[in-house]
């Protein structure tokens, strides 16, 4: 007697193949969604905590801390150059570190070096995926060149300063054009006069010092600003984006994009469509990229009275 042993042909083996390619190929955008989205909720996440350490300081302080201090003020008695994540830091969970940073001299002096390198997770978003490691940096008024103990551990959120005139005639002088925590600022709850549930304080502005245009880093350049969560310099004022992120602060016309097309020291995320701000009241919100300059900038002020369209 004879026994045949069935198998599979080359041609089943073939159509199995591409049944599973095509699950695979239905499956990994569904993934990768969900992935996103769980990182935008921790990003929201850390953008709570740090608006509540904003409050926190406010209430012991009786206002919140500026951009970066240049002489002495609210947690700051010693008069030196410091950011506003390391006032903030006794408010998110960092004692220690706080402890090892030094306010009786600039950031970049003593101790602090050694406290430069102590990543926060507090302070870096999920959804950011290339970074470089920055363990110098050239001189950049009022600092000198630097060599860090180490990888200076990074941010991918800042403090908005203010709205730069050239956004809109309503933005050329001062108090106007300035927002909650501009350099050496003293704002206090009552000084928000266009309410506190809508004025940005900090937002995104991820992967510095790499320079990305829209997804692409710009070979070749860096930012000497904004390279880690101990810099004071980092803060900056909203200018204006063409599409591509190759124009800035050349007007609403030509550069009418608030967000996400440049990290060159203006909003900008990694996250599809938008980003996480947090406001005054502590309240985090996702704002849509394709919100107009001109809401964006007034959601940005503190005092300039404008009238923000409801959605945004």
């Amino acid at each position: 007697m004879s026994h045949q042993r069935r198998g599979f042909t080359l041609i089943e083996l073939l159509v199995v193949i591409a049944i599973i390619a095509i699950l695979i190929g239905l499956l990994v955008p569904a993934v990768q969604k969900v992935r996103e989205s769980a990182s935008r909720t921790h990003c929201a996440n850390n953008l709570k905590q740090i608006g509540l350490a904003l409050q926190n300081f406010h209430d012991a302080n009786k206002c919140f801390p500026p951009s970066g201090w240049t002489k002495a003020g609210s947690g700051n008695p010693a008069g030196k150059f410091v950011g506003w994540r390391a006032m903030t830091l006794p408010y998110v969970e960092q004692t220690s570190l706080q402890k090892l940073y030094d306010f009786n001299v600039h950031w970049w002096e003593g101790s602090n070096l050694n406290a430069a390198i102590y990543p926060v997770s507090l302070f870096v978003c999920p959804s950011t995926g290339r970074r470089m490691e920055v363990t110098s940096a050239p001189a950049q008024w009022p600092r000198p060149a630097m060599t860090f103990p180490g990888p200076l551990a990074p941010t991918d959120y800042e403090a908005i300063m203010g709205v730069q005139p050239w956004v809109d005639p309503l933005y050329a002088t001062q108090p106007g054009n300035r927002c909650v925590m501009f350099r050496d600022a003293t704002t206090r709850m009552t000084d928000i006069s266009d309410g506190t549930s809508n004025t940005i304080m900090v937002l995104e502005c991820a992967a510095r010092p790499l320079i990305f245009r829209g997804r692409t880093v710009l070979q070749g350049f860096q930012n000497n600003q904004g390279q880690g969560w101990i810099d004071s310099e980092g803060p900056f004022s909203l200018d204006g984006s063409n599409q591509d992120g190759s124009l800035q602060g050349q007007g609403p016309v030509l550069t009418p994009v608030a967000m996400n097309a440049t990290n060159d020291n203006e909003p900008y995320s990694f996250h599809p469509g938008g980003m996480n701000v947090v406001f005054a009241d502590g309240h985090v919100t996702f704002i849509r990229e394709s919100v107009p300059l001109l809401t964006f900038a007034a959601l940005c002020t503190k005092s300039a009275g404008e009238v923000i369209d409801g959605d945004f």
